[in-house]
């Protein structure tokens, strides 16, 4: 069906790379609508089990051998990706995330994805198929200053070739005495060529409330809560993120987050089957668990609102979450958080996701880039 001006969430689709989890930019052509919130799908056997430190000896050993033979397993087309995880028995294992268990099969595309091993130098190694990895950019309607976070929102000028764009206003941070609102780099600053819009990302543009998204495209529908500072952590980085400064009188002081409240100024490191929340524009507050450890990702970006392809990005050291739903289109930005009632920690900033897991960068990593601290009690 032809729409006058058709609706890009996030622009950000997954695609197999040379190394592990395959990310590509992804278009919608329609505005979501408010759905009721989806809550991931957590094992509640997992949910009884102790966490998994990173540095826990198993944890080290599997992810030494996983590093060691990421590559050769990515021979193999139909794989799109490794990581660390651990299984409901609480074993440590090797995990291979493949397209389709036929893919190579059928497609003639290296061995069969049945004929990775079972085995690695004595680790165990897991194969599970879960399509293809999508990064994407509920909480949509325009609030009543100061805003809560965890909202919709994006670039007041993120409109291009017939699309317009956006995805979720995260959280808060500071830098010295400014407090700054923290997003992705795709959702507030991706456009870098001055293409159907006739115009790029700059310091000092005005950043939405509600975004472009939700008020037909029109920034008169929304209002002004930020503007654009820093700078652009990609394609030099490994985070997908981009802060702007908050507008006086706009942002509550306290980064409160929509069905969340308040956060600790202190943050966590992941840890397997932690149990972990995030709010964001589309899904909404969703919860789920830490299922993997040091991921590889790959993604392509954008140059502009549905524009063409300007570079292709690996990141390392992710952190993986149990669940398809946990974050969707749209949701890109959402600070993800442990799941505790009261002043929880941060975790990670949600960025990519596919229809079993959902991807994070670690959120010191986040903070280490921008020298920032996270607003909280």
């Amino acid at each position: 069906m032809q729409q006058k001006k058709r609706i890009a969430v996030d622009i950000v689709l997954l695609m197999i790379a040379t190394i592990a989890l395959s990310v590509i930019f992804w278009n919608g052509c329609q505005k979501s609508n408010n759905s009721p919130i989806e809550q991931g799908a957590v094992d509640n056997s997992q949910q009884e089990q102790p966490v998994v430190s990173i540095n826990d000896a198993r944890v080290q050993a599997v992810i030494k051998v996983q590093n060691k033979y990421t590559q050769d397993i990515m021979a193999n087309k139909a794989v799109v990706g490794t990581a660390t995880c651990v299984n409901d028995d609480g074993t440590v294992v090797f995990k291979v995330f493949v397209k389709d268990m036929s893919y190579a099969k059928l497609k003639g595309h290296g061995i069969a994805a049945s004929a990775i091993p079972a085995k690695i130098e004595n680790v165990p190694v897991v194969v599970e198929e879960t399509g293809e990895f999508k990064a994407l950019a509920a909480h949509t309607a325009k609030q009543t200053p100061p805003i809560q976070l965890g909202t919709s929102g994006g670039w007041s000028y993120d409109l291009a070739n017939g699309y317009c764009c956006g995805g979720t206003l995260g959280s808060l941070v500071q830098i010295g005495s400014t407090q700054y609102v923290l997003s992705n780099y795709h959702v507030l600053r991706a456009d870098i060529v001055s293409g159907g819009n006739k115009r790029v990302a700059t310091n000092g543009d005005p950043i939405i409330q509600p975004g472009l998204i939700d008020v037909n495209c029109k920034a008169s529908g929304a209002r002004s809560v930020a503007t654009l500072a820093g700078s652009a952590s990609l394609p030099s980085s490994n985070v997908d993120c981009a802060i702007a400064q908050v507008v006086p009188g706009m942002v509550r002081t306290d980064g409160s987050i929509l069905e969340i409240g308040t956060i600790s100024k202190s943050t966590v490191a992941a840890a397997l089957r932690m149990k972990v929340k995030k709010s964001g524009r589309t899904s909404g507050l969703t919860s789920s668990t830490i299922d993997g450890l040091n991921a590889t990702v790959s993604v392509t970006y954008d140059n502009e609102c549905a524009g063409g392809t300007a570079f292709t990005k690996t990141f390392t050291g992710q952190i993986l979450i149990k669940g398809g739903s946990f974050i969707k289109a749209g949701d890109s930005g959402s600070l993800m958080v442990e799941d505790k009632a009261t002043n929880p920690r941060a975790v990670g900033l949600c960025f990519a996701g596919s229809n079993k897991y959902a991807v994070a960068n670690p959120i010191d990593e986040v903070l280490s880039y921008l020298g920032a601290t996270m607003v909280g009690k």
